[in-house]
């Protein structure tokens, strides 16, 4: 798969790191992904994945996946469970 736009570093960290994720946050990373590849500024204006991110693009899904890594760090969900996202 080639990442219009994207340098080799820049497509490695937009899929790199889903095994060490749990199940959840590796399926909102993908939705994220794909939105981004997906999105005019990557295919029309020919931007990295990184700078249409920067400009606001798919500004929900990456809000969902962060509130999801967020969760991981929290020490209450350790003993009570992740929050249901």
């Amino acid at each position: 798969m080639t990442f219009a736009g994207a340098s080799p570093e820049e497509a490695m960290e937009l899929t790199g790191g889903l095994d060490n994720l749990p199940y959840e946050d590796r399926l909102r990373k993908e939705d994220l992904r794909q939105c981004l590849l997906e999105s005019p500024c990557v295919l029309q204006e020919n931007k990295s994945p990184k700078q249409c991110l920067r400009e606001g693009h798919c500004r929900s899904l990456q809000v969902t996946f962060f509130a999801c890594k967020r969760s991981m760090l929290d020490t209450r969900a350790r003993f009570r469970g992740r929050k249901g996202y």
